[in-house]
């Protein structure tokens, strides 16, 4: 399996393509559009699904352009249902950039498994930076798709609606830190760590 990331937006949020064969999956259409679809186009692969790790603006700006050149469904946690449509729940409001809104997703994650195509995952909830923050983990191919939840030496903001600290410190520790530390952690925003580097230097949560 292979992820491609690509780093979009006035947040510089990452973007991720993860592709088994030609089948493909894309996460978090963060903005820019068309570079989401170039690179499909470079890459030759066929998207069959959008998956959002949560439903914040600079994950979602491109999604509505997504979905429908591609024709594929989305999913989000059912706990982040409205703020799609809801640009205070999304947060675009609050900062200035214009208002961010999306069509409902079409479906919610209702179990832990899923395949899409050849591409199998799991998903774990994350709630903390976000009540509906999910990770998507490939357990076969040892790395995990985190979104705002751990970063590289960091996590996610709790300032915001719907955010937590001690929520977000549980997650990490039950959702992410009970991975196996050679686990690649692609994160939201930043560069990819791996577990072990977070249990041993993240100065927020420690392993």
């Amino acid at each position: 399996m292979k992820v491609e990331k690509i780093t979009l937006g006035s947040l510089s949020t990452n973007c991720y393509i993860v592709i088994d064969q030609k089948e493909a999956i894309i996460i978090d259409p963060a903005s820019d559009s068309e570079s989401i679809k170039n690179k499909v186009t470079e890459l030759g692969v066929v998207p069959k699904v959008v998956l959002l790790t949560h439903a914040h603006f600079d994950h979602i700006g491109a999604l509505e352009d997504i979905r429908e050149h591609f024709k594929i469904p989305t999913y989000l946690h059912e706990m982040e249902h409205d703020w799609l449509r809801d640009s205070k729940l999304n947060g675009s409001s609050l900062f200035g950039l214009g208002e961010v809104t999306a069509k409902p997703a079409e479906y919610h994650f209702d179990k832990s498994q899923y395949r899409f195509g050849s591409i199998e995952l799991e998903v774990r909830h994350t709630p903390g930076h976000s009540p509906g923050g999910v990770a998507f983990v490939f357990r076969e191919d040892r790395f995990v798709v985190g979104g705002d939840s751990l970063f590289a030496g960091g996590i996610g903001r709790t300032d915001l609606p719907g955010g937590e600290y001690q929520q977000l410190e549980k997650s990490i520790q039950d959702q992410f830190y009970t991975l196996p530390n050679d686990f690649v952690v692609y994160p939201g925003h930043g560069p990819n760590t791996t577990i072990k580097a977070e249990k041993l230097n993240n100065p927020f949560v420690q392993g």
